[in-house]
């Protein structure tokens, strides 16, 4: 890779080129179950496993899925949340060759059955509670087999007591059902030997699906060498980690890229012990926090903004965290200063997609970091920003464009999607879809979606840099703006705005606050008060479906009218 401005920026820890180890991640496992055979690999709600016993887990399922007629290149589907059989079942397909297919849990049945049909999975692992909408849909895909995981199974025996009721009304539901088969059972009666497939770095090892923020989600086919070499960038940015001695908390949901790379599949290769959080809230993670002292933390913003307001955080000392990681939305400034003030660790955004499987930048651990900027490349990723109509012209420092990105972490398409896919990835480049500007020093910063830009009087106004102004004023807790038609200007701002607890805003005060910070084209016209915005799994504000909601008000209003201006016969 050519001498780009950003290598300059990188420091003692990073070269612009890293030199990747030939491992596959099930082979990491293996690799440090051999080192740290007691070390605590997972723990959830004070159950510890170590890593010895994960790797046997992992084996005896992946032998039971063999079993099960499982062979290199099929696909099984994944239901799950933070829960040790996660993690196991991930690497069990990881080591036959077969490809896990991660999906939400939260997902309605029509939202799954898209996936699975789409993924062309064969098996399902999911949730007890999820097993009934996986049945409600099966004979509508190619599942054949249902595998049904407790949460119960992994706890202490005292908290075990505390979910019979659960467990027993869903065997009621599932039992003698052809097809549906328990996680644990399959355990039980599966071999602890390692099934010999041979798996190469250049096979596939999942399917990621997009969010759906834009359209449907599609399946990102992610090899194992896009998520090893990943791992392995992050673990270079990283580097004064302690292999073997660090914990982290596992906050971000695994079936999402970013909890993907940077919890669940890091923390193996390092040797970490990963604080497992099926569903987190600020008050859980405190509590987590402050009992297990992990080294580094990493969540989505609105869980930041939520600690930040929890009444117990200065009670707490937070010192032991080393370093704070965010990613899979945009964070606002006023959010890094507040934190960096009141506990102390550094906020690292980072940026990525799930294409990028998904880091491909980050500010330098340890190095200069600007807030505001998303950081630099990892090595051997590069970076382009190039104007939005025609996707080649370059654009100078400053000037915002599309994102532009390639390494050895992208992706290799979407599955069964040839066009979708040709648009996408063009002569070696992803194209993100993002508007973005780069500084002198090869800094990115993130201006927004091309999809959110709104256009109002003929000029393009983002609403992110909005949505920052918003988050400066004391009395904000959140806020998010959108587009709306608009019959004279084409498009309109509208500031959706949850104020602090306790705080009194009128929309005269946000205005006159806005005219102060923002050009006046810019400025919201209507401002909406709400007790709370509308959120992906991973906490990342739906600007869209903020959008969709406008539009069914407008689309009411506008029927009413015409209702009422029917005269009866």
């Amino acid at each position: 890779m050519e001498a780009r401005v950003w290598h300059k920026a990188y420091g003692p820890q990073l070269s612009p080129h890293l030199e990747v180890q030939n491992l596959t991640l099930p082979e990491a496992l293996e690799r440090t179950a051999g080192k740290y055979p007691e070390h605590g690999a997972l723990i959830l709600m004070g159950r510890t496993i170590t890593y010895r016993q994960l790797d046997d887990a992992v084996n005896r399922f992946s032998a039971a899925l063999s079993k099960l007629g499982i062979r290199k290149g099929d696909k099984v589907a994944i239901v799950l949340p933070n829960i040790p059989q996660m993690v196991i079942a991930t690497y069990a397909i990881f080591r036959l060759g077969a490809v896990a297919v991660m999906n939400n849990p939260l997902y309605t049945e029509r939202e799954l059955e898209h996936q699975l049909n789409d993924s062309d999975s064969t098996i399902a692992v999911c949730m007890d509670l999820i097993t009934p909408r996986i049945l409600a849909i099966r004979d509508r895909t190619q599942i054949k087999t249902i595998i049904s995981c407790h949460i119960r199974d992994y706890l202490p025996f005292p908290m075990k007591q505390l979910f019979p009721i659960v467990k027993k009304r869903m065997h009621r539901k599932t039992r003698g059902m052809e097809g549906v088969l328990e996680f644990t059972d399959l355990l039980r009666g599966a071999p602890s030997g390692p099934p010999r497939t041979k798996v190469s770095m250049d096979d596939l090892a999942c399917l990621m699906y997009t969010g759906g923020t834009t359209g449907v989600s599609k399946g990102v086919m992610l090899s194992h060498a896009n998520i090893s070499v990943n791992v392995q960038q992050l673990s270079a940015l990283l580097s004064d980690a302690e292999e073997g001695k660090e914990t982290i908390i596992g906050i971000l949901p695994f079936f999402h890229a970013a909890g993907f790379t940077a919890a669940m599949n890091y923390c193996i290769y390092r040797g970490f012990t990963n604080v497992l959080v099926p569903r987190p809230d600020p008050d859980t993670l405190l509590k987590l926090t402050v009992k297990y002292r992990p080294a580094y933390f990493g969540c989505v913003p609105t869980l930041y903004v939520g600690i930040l307001n929890h009444p117990d955080l200065s009670k707490h000392d937070l010192s032991f965290i080393k370093a704070c990681i965010s990613g899979a939305a945009p964070l606002a400034v006023e959010t890094i200063r507040e934190w960096g003030e009141r506990v102390g660790a550094p906020i690292i955004e980072v940026y990525g997609m799930t294409e990028m499987s998904p880091i491909s930048h980050t500010n330098p651990w340890r190095g200069k970091m600007k807030p505001g900027s998303v950081g630099i490349p990892l090595p051997d990723t590069d970076c382009r920003i190039v104007d939005v109509d025609t996707g080649t012209r370059e654009m100078g420092v400053g000037e915002p464009g599309e994102i532009l990105l390639k390494g050895p972490q992208m992706a290799r398409g979407y599955y069964k999607k040839p066009e979708e896919t040709a648009e996408a990835f063009r002569d070696g480049w992803f194209h993100t879809g993002d508007i973005g500007t780069m500084d002198e020093e090869g800094y990115l910063f993130i201006v927004d979606r091309k999809k959110d830009m709104i256009i109002a009087g003929g000029f393009n106004i983002y609403p992110r840099e909005i949505d920052e102004i918003l988050y400066e004023h004391p009395k904000v807790k959140e806020a998010c703006a959108v587009g709306l038609p608009d019959p004279y200007r084409g498009e309109t701002v509208k500031a959706f705005i949850v104020p602090r607890d306790g705080a009194t805003l009128t929309e005269e005060e946000i205005t006159a606050y806005c005219r102060e910070k923002l050009a006046a084209y810019k400025v919201p016209k209507e401002i909406e008060f709400v007790e709370d915005l509308p959120k992906s799994t991973i906490g990342k504000v739906l600007r869209r479906e903020l959008r969709e909601i406008e539009a069914k008000k407008t689309k009411g209003k506008t029927q009413g009218a015409t209702e009422a201006g029917r005269v009866s016969p």
